[in-house]
């Protein structure tokens, strides 16, 4: 069966324009086509960053569901961020290197891009182009698509111009360049918007409240859907999608003592909750609850301000010091987790009882001694404050990037390097 002609399918105008070059390919021709596409889909940039996203997704949901499961999944999202890195690097490298393939990949984007924009024109616009002018359009394409299957990087070039040129003189009010930026990016922000608001939000520890669980220098993922839509600048949360916060969860909140702050504490006590602090043991109803020593010196890290004396030559000073401190394990509710307390910091020996009202939350940093929390009114008030449901901005996930003490490159920046080592580290 012979190929259509041009004047057949320049009459079909309810076919698309790549249904049409792809109807003129020979089986060979289509093969070719869908391997370079295959190809230059993966020597994107975006390829090795898509597929960590798309690897993380899984893996949030496995962690979330069954924690234990964090043992092996979490090492195992260290290696594929390992080859996803290499992958990038590999990808970088390959340009430098292979130019002459790198600018056929960057013409075939080019060619696709200017095919598709003159298929949405010929679509839009049909009945105000005649057969002849369509049919035109229709060989630059096919010689555009000919020129990007036999690897001709000058005539790709050229027919890839000359087809953008067409696509833009066509009756009608093509938007400019500027205009299609503008909407692009308009497009692109409102979709990290949504992802933002709705979903996920990134956040840094900026203190060292919640060590040990998170470190300074942790950078983390906050699920923002698991309790429910919240309504920035008005503090409301309509109703839960998942759950309310339960004890044992790291939240991210809006400081009710200061609403231009965010703040990440453990969430203590519920709605009805009296919570109390005999002896650093913490009572919830009147129920102890458990914890066991770990170690009495356990060194956490914590920073002052920074200094760039030698800015210069990309060097920095950073003033690290360690403080041992006794680590626990705690049973809050069932849910383990670690925190710290100094052996030598005068307290007194029973705090509370703290009653939570209702439609909020009791919370407290892991850091027991170092922490500005609803014990003391966020460190604004003598007297406590709870966090209502309204400023919970979402749950904590995972560390998805640590820039703390030590790690890769530390030497170079005054002790402040990359700790590879909490990457996908699950939040518990």
């Amino acid at each position: 069966m012979s190929a259509p002609t041009a004047s057949a399918t320049a009459g079909q105008e309810g076919t698309s324009l790549r249904g049409l070059l792809s109807a003129r390919r020979t089986e060979g021709q289509e093969r070719l086509g869908r391997q370079l596409y295959l190809q230059d889909l993966l020597c994107s940039l975006w390829a090795p960053v898509t597929a960590l996203a798309l690897a993380l997704i899984p893996y949030l949901l496995v962690v979330e569901l069954n924690p234990p499961s964090a043992s092996w999944a979490a090492p195992a999202m260290r290696w594929l961020g390992l080859l996803a890195f290499l992958w990038f690097v590999g990808l970088l490298g390959f340009r430098l290197v292979a130019r002459r393939a790198n600018s056929l990949r960057r013409l075939r984007h080019e060619a696709r891009e200017a095919t598709a924009d003159l298929d949405a024109a010929l679509r839009a616009r049909g009945a105000k182009i005649d057969a002849r002018a369509r049919e035109r359009l229709v060989e630059l394409a096919a010689r555009t698509d000919a020129a990007m299957l036999g690897g001709d990087p000058e005539g790709l070039e050229k027919n890839v111009r000359a087809l953008a040129d067409a696509g833009a003189s066509l009756p009608g009010r093509p938007r400019s360049e500027t205009a299609d930026l503008v909407v692009g990016l308009g497009k692109a922000l409102l979709v990290a918007l949504l992802i933002r608001t709705v979903l996920v939000e990134p956040f840094k520890i900026p203190s060292g409240s919640m060590i040990p669980t998170l470190e300074i220098g942790d950078q983390i993922f906050v699920n923002k859907f698991i309790y429910g839509v919240r309504i920035p600048y008005l503090n409301m949360v309509p109703f839960p999608l998942v759950r309310r916060p339960e004890r044992g969860d790291v939240i991210v909140f809006n400081n009710p003592a200061d609403t231009s702050k965010d703040f990440i504490k453990r969430v203590v006590g519920i709605p009805g909750d009296v919570v109390e602090i005999r002896d650093d043991v913490v009572y919830i109803n009147g129920r102890e609850q458990p914890r066991r020593l770990l170690s009495e010196d356990f060194l956490a890290w914590k920073e002052d301000a920074p200094r760039a004396d030698w800015w210069i030559l990309g060097l920095f000073e950073n003033d690290w010091r360690s403080e041992p401190d006794q680590l626990y394990e705690e049973n809050l509710s069932g849910h383990l987790h670690q925190t710290l307390q100094r052996p030598l910091q005068p307290r007194s020996t029973e705090t509370g009882p703290y009653r939570v009202p209702d439609k909020s939350v009791f919370v407290m940093g892991d850091n027991r001694d170092d922490s500005a929390d609803s014990r003391v009114g966020f460190g604004g008030r003598e007297r406590p404050l709870y966090v209502p449901y309204g400023n919970v901005k979402g749950k904590a996930m995972i560390v998805w990037l640590s820039l703390g003490h030590d790690g890769l490159f530390s030497q170079l920046f005054g002790g402040t390097g990359i700790r590879t080592d909490r990457f996908f580290h699950p939040v518990r």
